[in-house]
Order: structure tokens, then C-alpha cells, then sequence
């Protein structure tokens, strides 16, 4: 007992096995799943080619499933909670338990949920050629117990931000073929145009050493800038291009690159500086930015620039060939709905991405919330 009203008990008192299996054939390979170490059940991966499902456990709702192997696992358990309406198949090698009395099971899964919990099972882990955590061993964990009422109150703050990045993720699909669909249609509707009558090549050099180290950026396949993985030790910057916000820039470059070309535009504020090799340019005319940042930005474009690579021992998409690039150019108000429509994709990605990073570190906050109330 702490010097407050929340007790540490061991957890075996709380929990227990669950062994019921598949005997009467009622659940079929559609129904089998797999644990994987971000604990969720994900779709099993081995070959279920003649397996007999007779043996395999039930994962009822509420339920519980870990795989007690924790070695060649990056230091994780691989476990998780049944929080759907619907019954599981797992190995028979699997563990499978359930809570019991004054122990709510969401509020479980966040104590599980913890890296605290990872490397707790990890150290405890024993064996020669297959280190396991035991059934044995996770019921020696001891755990923090408040009231039911403060377990189901922390088990809605978790799920309130987690229901967040669900309701967020599940809008960008929907939302991604909507802006699909409306490019599809300005095909049809608008005439197309050489892209090069709308864009012109910036060639601004960092010939005052205005910009340092700190501004020098790559550019990766997904289309975006990121931090240079070049050693920039004793490298001189002045040759290096300026590129300015709602400038765009690219590597020519598209042999190796998996099928994509590395291209990004500037969405900051501030300015970059890049390898004098990269090719600058920006939008003129009744062409928005960010509007041909989407065109560029789709897989159709990829593939085009990629086919329309030349070279020997580099294959390059030269300033020439993208200038021949033929476009759906719209009014501009038509381009700024389709560019709304990307920022709405892009802030539900936001909202998802940054609720799932606040989650990691809202379960261990939510455990000293109980441990103190």
C-alpha cells in the first residue's frame, strides 16, 4: 500500500488463462490473426495452406493474446487486447487470458501497452535456443489498482484521443480518391498544356554566404524536403541554389530511386539551400504552386518521369522533358478547391500522426495519474 489510496497487487490475481479452441470447425481461416509487436492483431502471415483449425484458441472480445517468444523481437512483446465484436483464431502456441474482478481489461492494456512493460518481459525472458516471457512470469508483474471508477476514467481519456486518430485516419482515403477523382475530371474538362509555358528555372546561388550549413536540405522520394545526408565537411556553399518559399526543386537523377523521382516544393517560410546538381523553378502565369505540387506529387507522374529518363550510366528526367509535360490547367479557382481539398487531407494526417505520437506518451502519464490517485 502507497502513501495513497492506490494498491500495487500481483497481477496472476486478476487475470486468468483462457483455453477454449476451435473444436467444432465454427471459425475459418478468414477469422485467423496474427499479434504484432505495436500490440494490435494484425492478418496472419504464415501459410495456412492445410493447416488444421481444430487446435487454434478463441479470442473472444475483451479479450486477451500474447506470443510468449520475445527474443528476435526488437526488445517487444508482441501482444494485444480484442477490442472488436468479433472472435479470433490464434495459435495454439499462443497465450490467451482474460481480466477478472475489480480489473477493467482497456485499463490492463494500457499498463501492457508501456515500454516499461516491454522491457520488464524482455529481462524476464528465459531460455537457450528461444527466450519466452511465461504465463508464470507475467503473473508475478505487480500493478498499480485504483478504483474501478479511475480505471474507467483514464480507459476514456486514452480512447478519446485514440478514437481522434481513427476518425482522422479513416478520412484520408476517402477524401485522397475524392481529389483523385477531381483531377480525373479537369482532364476531361480543361484543356491540357505544356507545363513548361508555365514554369521557369530558378538559378540563385548563396554567393554572399547569406545561408549555412543549417540550410542545406535533400530531397526524398516521398516528395518532401528532409535534413541532407550528404557530409557537408569543407564544402563550400556559395555554389549552392537558393530555393525559396512556393519554389519548387528536383533531382534530375532517376535511376535507383525505386520507380520515383525526388521532387519537393517549399512550403515554408524560409529559404534552403540545395546541391547546385538539383534543378530550381517556380510557377508562373495562372498556375498555382500547390496545385501543380499535387499533379507532380502523383504516382502518373512518377511513372511518366521515369519512362522519360535518358542516360547511360545515370538515367536523368532532364529540364527539357519536364517542360514537355502536359497539364489540366483549370481557372484558378478550380485549382484552389483541389488544392482546399489537399489541405484537408494533409491536416487529417497531421491530427492522426500527432494523435498517435501523444499516445505513446499518454499511457505511461496516465499510469502515474493511478499510481497517485
Amino acid at each position: 500500500m502507497t502513501a495513497n489510496k492506490t494498491k500495487w497487487v500481483r497481477l496472476g490475481d486478476y487475470i486468468e488463462v483462457v483455453d477454449e479452441r476451435n473444436t467444432e470447425g465454427k471459425y475459418s481461416v478468414e477469422d485467423v490473426m496474427g499479434i504484432s509487436i505495436d500490440k494490435v492483431f494484425i492478418d496472419t502471415k504464415a501459410n495456412m495452406e492445410g493447416v488444421a483449425l481444430t487446435p487454434y484458441k478463441l479470442v473472444k472480445p475483451t479479450t486477451f493474446c500474447y506470443v510468449s517468444v520475445t527474443s528476435r523481437n526488437g526488445g517487444k512483446i508482441s501482444l494485444a487486447i480484442n477490442s472488436s465484436e468479433q472472435t479470433y483464431l490464434v495459435s495454439s502456441s499462443y497465450e490467451v487470458f482474460k481480466c477478472i474482478d475489480e480489473l477493467h481489461p482497456e485499463y490492463l492494456y494500457l499498463l501492457l501497452s508501456r515500454s516499461e512493460f516491454d522491457r520488464y518481459a524482455r529481462f524476464n525472458s528465459w531460455g537457450s535456443a528461444r527466450e519466452t516471457f511465461s504465463w508464470e512470469e507475467l503473473c508475478r508483474v505487480r500493478i498499480p489498482l485504483p478504483s474501478m471508477e479511475v480505471q474507467r476514467e483514464l480507459v476514456a481519456t486514452y480512447e478519446g484521443l485514440k478514437r481522434l486518430a481513427e476518425d482522422n485516419e479513416a478520412l484520408i482515403a476517402p477524401l485522397t480518391e475524392a481529389c483523385q477523382a477531381f483531377i480525373v475530371d479537369c482532364k476531361c474538362q480543361y484543356p491540357s498544356v505544356p507545363l513548361g509555358d508555365y514554369i521557369e528555372e530558378v538559378d540563385e546561388r548563396n554567393t554572399e554566404g547569406k545561408y549555412s550549413v543549417e540550410d542545406v536540405m535533400g530531397i526524398s522520394i516521398d516528395k518532401v524536403f528532409i535534413d541532407t545526408k550528404a557530409n557537408m565537411e569543407g564544402v563550400a556553399l556559395t555554389p549552392y541554389k537558393l530555393v525559396k518559399p512556393t519554389t519548387f526543386c528536383y533531382v534530375s537523377v532517376t535511376s535507383r530511386n525505386g520507380g520515383k523521382i525526388s521532387l519537393a516544393i517549399n512550403s515554408s517560410e524560409q529559404t534552403y539551400i540545395v546541391s547546385s546538381s538539383y534543378e530550381v523553378f517556380k510557377c508562373i502565369g495562372e498556375l498555382l504552386p500547390e496545385y501543380l505540387y499535387i499533379l507532380l506529387s502523383r504516382g502518373d507522374f512518377d511513372r511518366y518521369a521515369r519512362f522519360n529518363s535518358w542516360g547511360s550510366a545515370r538515367e536523368t528526367f532532364s529540364w527539357e522533358e519536364l517542360c514537355r509535360v502536359q497539364i489540366p490547367l483549370p481557372p484558378l479557382e478550380v485549382q484552389q478547391s483541389i488544392v482546399n481539398l489537399y489541405h484537408c487531407i494533409e491536416e487529417a494526417k497531421s491530427i492522426a500522426r500527432e494523435a498517435r505520437e501523444r499516445l505513446t506518451t499518454l499511457c505511461p502519464a496516465l499510469v502515474q495519474y493511478a499510481i497517485n490517485a
